[in-house]
C-alpha cells in the first residue's frame, strides 16, 4: 500500500504595487514630519500666528470696502504653501543627504521615484491641513468671507495646486545648493523671506516700488498671491492690480511654466550624495 504526500503550497509574497509604495512612503514622511516639533510649529502654525498678529494690528480697510484681513489672508495662504513646498523640502533634503539617508535609499531596490512620491504626499497633506487651519482661524476670529461661487472655489483649487507643485519642484531642486544640512536653513530662509516681502504677502502689492513688482513677477509667489486675490477679493478689486485685472490666464501660464522649470532643474541638479562623497 503506497501513500502519496502532497507538497505544501509555497506562499508567494504579494508584489507591492506602485500606488501602495508611494502611499507607504508618504505615511512614513508624515510621521517623521509630525515627530519634529520645530517643523510642525514653523511650517503649520507660523502663518496662523502671523495672521493673528497682523489682523489684530491692522483691523481697518485697505479701500473699496475690503478689510485688511481679507487681503492679507491671500498672502498667508500662498506663503504657507511656499513654506511647506519650497522651504521645508530645501532644508529637509540636505539634512537627509548629510545623514546618509539618500545614499542608503539609492542602494536599496526601492525605485527612486518612491522617495519623491513620499515627499509630494507629505507636502500635499500638510499644505491642505495648514490652509484649512488658516481659513478656520480667519473665519472664526476675523470674519473672513469665504468664496461664494463654485467658480471661485475652482480657481482656489487650481491656483493652490499649481502653486504648491511649482514650490515643491523648486524646493527639491534648490536643495542641491546647500553645501551641508547645517547650512541649509541659512541658504533657504533669506530667499523665502525676500520673496514674501516683494510679492505682496505682508503689504498691498501695488504699494510696493515698481521695480520690486517687476522682480517679483519673475517668481511664482507673486502669481499665487494674485490668483488667490481673485478668489477672496471682489471682482471690482481686480482693477487695482498692476495690469488692471487679475490676469488668471497669465497666472496659470506662469505657474505651469515654473512647474516645468522646477522639474527640469530637479532632473539635472538633484544629488543623492554629498559633495565630499563625490
Amino acid at each position: 500500500m503506497s501513500t502519496t504526500t502532497e507538497a505544501a503550497p509555497v506562499a508567494v509574497p504579494r508584489r507591492t504595487g506602485p500606488i501602495e509604495l508611494g502611499l507607504r512612503q508618504g505615511r512614513l514622511e508624515l510621521r517623521q514630519f509630525l515627530r519634529s516639533r520645530e517643523s510642525v510649529v514653523f511650517t503649520m502654525l507660523f502663518p496662523v500666528v502671523l495672521i493673528l498678529i497682523f489682523a489684530s494690528i491692522f483691523s481697518g480697510e485697505i479701500g473699496g470696502g475690503v478689510k485688511f484681513t481679507q487681503y492679507f489672508v491671500t498672502g498667508m495662504i500662498a506663503t504657507g504653501l511656499l513654506t511647506v513646498g519650497f522651504q521645508s523640502l530645501a532644508i529637509q533634503i540636505p539634512i537627509e543627504r548629510d545623514r546618509g539617508v539618500l545614499k542608503r535609499l539609492r542602494g536599496t531596490p526601492m525605485p527612486k521615484w518612491v522617495y519623491f512620491a513620499g515627499k509630494t504626499i507629505m507636502v500635499a497633506v500638510i499644505g491642505i491641513a495648514e490652509t484649512v487651519l488658516l481659513l478656520a482661524v480667519a473665519v472664526l476670529l476675523f470674519d473672513l468671507k469665504l468664496p461664494d461661487t463654485a467658480t471661485k472655489w475652482f480657481t482656489f483649487g487650481w491656483v493652490s495646486a499649481l502653486g504648491i507643485t511649482a514650490c515643491t519642484l523648486c524646493g527639491i531642486a534648490f536643495s542641491s545648493l546647500a553645501r551641508s544640512g547645517r547650512s541649509a536653513p541659512s541658504t533657504v530662509t533669506p530667499v523665502a523671506l525676500i520673496l514674501q516681502f516683494i510679492s505682496g504677502v505682508f503689504f498691498v502689492f501695488t504699494d510696493l516700488p515698481t521695480w520690486m513688482q517687476q522682480v517679483a513677477a519673475i517668481f511664482p509667489l507673486k502669481w499665487m498671491c494674485q490668483g488667490l486675490r481673485s478668489v477672496f477679493l471682489p471682482d471690482s478689486f481686480g482693477a487695482q492690480e498692476p495690469a488692471g485685472s487679475y490676469e488668471l490666464g497669465r497666472v496659470a501660464l506662469v505657474l505651469a511654466a515654473w512647474c516645468v522649470i522646477g522639474l527640469v532643474l530637479c532632473l539635472r541638479t538633484f544629488r543623492w550624495t554629498t559633495r565630499r562623497d563625490g
